[in-house]
């Protein structure tokens, strides 16, 4: 009997699915699961990504153990929680030292492993540990990954930490006892061998039929190709085909969607691929997952309901007009990964300058591609990027320079090799971020985050510092500190601008960084809901049949802000270039 997509005829044991945010990594990455246990495989679908919706999307409560899904037979579900592999990690490093280890050297281990790139660490550690041995009991472990930027770093992670581990048995890093790195270093070998291994390991980079979601697609298929990982193969999900011809907005959409996969670059040319069309419904639920593959999907329900028309909207134009009430401040544009941040952060920046207003415009995405959105200079608007690399180096020469007039030359090349650990990037980022929020108080400064996952990682380590910085200061001048995260509570100081697309899985990821922000006393400023095909009027059946669910989500959004609703509709033409961007703004 034939397969639904060529993927699941001779699946490796391992398939990584990865991409842009926002193109359905995790409705195909389920999808196939589902599909494979319905054959008859035991299959272990994993979540990687701090921001997962699996649970909202199985109607399940995820665990950091193995959860078997109601009405998948063979199908269970794990979801990496970087706080518990933490705690596990810690404890872990802890027994190592045996009985012998003091009660001041323990507590000097703890303090060593509190910091935020201890949990990145533990969360390679579950990873790594399914890859070498935790999969065995399955026919298949499906990896759901986190968008592109932050893939990479994970799985580069298994070649950074056998290279940093090589040859290297002293000292300290910001792991705690570099014995507890030891320990695992034959769990990372294994790892790196099995990524490499084209016989167990699969990429599946997902894209839509998007210039940008191909063309990161690409540049991600290039990356991998230089880590080792060369067994790869392309799903372009959401290939949309028009119902009638007389439908400009559908038109449109298809005629963008064919150029797109026309013009396709040649990295993704010699993969492999599977297309996957447009459904009717959001990928929740099983009944829409296992539709989402099939060969024959339900026909679309728009046409047998009553027409929505379109919609009245409030305008992105109106958000930055009250902002621009100020005459500083910094703003911070958030969500999950593919609801379009960067092309909002630019739209609102460009709408500050037209108010007269003196703007830095910058990200903390590693994967961003803000001067390509913007394509072009714009007086009174500066435009820079937290570059993870760049920063690591300037953090690294920092240090060393601070310390060498007190060291000898093997001293310094010791604090050299111990700075090379991959973790020295958390610490550096963490500080070009609190000196971007400092730029602040004199100028607007306008943040594009990455994707939710990783702003949180970066937001809690914002937190750790506020705690530490309060501990050192107490009883002295408590008082006189003022940290990024209290910079980040006052609402007069930062305005926090959540997007998302009008769909379930962006809304409900929004609302749980919604929730995050309002436990660390930061409270969003407004919400955009971007690409609306509300306000476009279009009657294409399959549309239409989409606008139902779309007008359920706007109803959501406006139950979880205090604001107004900002809206921006589709459009036809890319929103890339500074004449596009403006016509964002309404």
């Amino acid at each position: 009997m034939p397969t639904p997509i060529a993927l699941l005829d001779q699946p490796t044991k391992y398939l990584f699915f990865t991409g842009k945010g926002g193109v359905g990594k995790t409705s195909v990455s389920t999808a196939v699961s589902i599909g494979l246990a319905d054959a008859g495989k035991k299959v272990l679908l994993v979540s990687t990504d701090a921001a997962s919706n699996l649970d909202e999307m199985l109607g399940i409560e995820l665990s950091n153990q193995p959860v078997a899904v109601p009405g998948v037979p063979g199908l269970q579900v794990l979801n990496i929680d970087p706080d518990a592999a933490a705690v596990d990690y810690r404890a872990r490093v802890v027994e190592q030292m045996g009985p012998q280890a003091s009660d001041q050297d323990i507590a000097t281990v703890r303090e060593q492993l509190s910091g935020a790139c201890t949990t990145e660490i533990a969360t390679f550690d579950e990873f790594s540990s399914l890859l070498s041995q935790g999969g065995a009991a399955y026919d298949h472990v499906v990896f759901d990954t986190a968008p592109t930027g932050h893939t990479l770093r994970l799985l580069s992670l298994p070649k950074a930490w056998s290279g940093f581990l090589e040859g290297n048995d002293r000292g300290a890093s910001c792991l705690g006892p570099h014995s507890g790195l030891k320990m695992q270093e034959q769990l990372f070998n294994a790892a790196l061998a099995a990524l490499n291994d084209a016989t167990q390991t699969t990429v599946v980079l997902v894209a839509r039929p998007d210039k940008g979601a191909l063309d990161e697609a690409a540049r991600t298929s290039d990356e991998l190709r230089a880590l080792g990982l060369t067994n790869q193969r392309l799903v372009v999900n959401a290939v949309f085909h028009r119902t009638h011809a007389d439908d400009p907005i559908a038109t449109a959409i298809e005629a963008l969607g064919r150029k797109a996969l026309d013009e396709m670059p040649a990295a993704l040319r010699c993969l492999v691929a599977d297309h996957i069309p447009l459904r009717a419904v959001d990928s929740v639920g099983l009944p829409a997952l296992r539709g989402l593959l099939a060969s024959k999907p339900t026909a679309a329900t728009g046409a047998a309901t009553p027409a929505v028309p379109a919609m009245d909207h409030h305008k992105l134009s109106e958000l930055v007009a009250e902002l621009a009430q100020g005459e500083r401040g910094l703003i911070m544009v958030m969500g999950k990964g593919g609801v379009g941040k960067t092309t909002i952060a630019a739209a609102i920046a460009l709408g500050l300058v037209h108010q007269g207003k003196s703007v830095h415009l910058t990200t903390t995405d590693p994967a961003a591609h803000l001067a390509v959105t913007l394509n072009g200079e714009v007086p009174g608007l500066s435009v820079g990027r937290i570059d993870p690399q760049a920063e690591t180096q300037k953090y690294v020469d920092k240090i060393v320079a601070a310390r060498s007039a007190t060291l000898t030359e093997d001293e310094k090349a010791l604090l050299i090799e111990d700075l090379r650990s991959p973790c020295t990037e958390e610490v550096a980022v963490f500080h070009a971020f609190s000196h971007v929020v400092s730029q602040a108080r004199s100028a607007f400064v306008v943040m594009d985050t990455a994707p939710t996952g990783h702003s949180l990682l970066l937001m809690d380590a914002t937190g750790a510092y506020h705690r530490q910085m309060v501990r050192e200061f107490e009883g002295k001048a408590a008082g006189r500190i003022v940290t990024p995260l209290m910079r980040l509570q006052d609402a007069d100081y930062t305005k926090i601008i959540l997007v998302t697309l009008p769909e379930a899985t962006p809304v409900s990821q929004a609302v749980a960084l919604q929730d995050d922000l309002r436990r660390a006393q930061i409270e969003p400023y407004a919400w955009v809901v971007n690409k609306s095909l509300l306000a476009t009027g279009t009657g294409d059946p399959l549309l239409q049949a989409r606008l139902h669910s779309e007008l359920q989500q706007m109803e959501r959004v406006a139950e979880h802000t205090r604001h107004d609703v900002l809206v921006v509709p589709w459009t036809a033409e890319p929103p890339i270039g500074i004449s596009a961007l403006e016509k964002l703004l309404g």
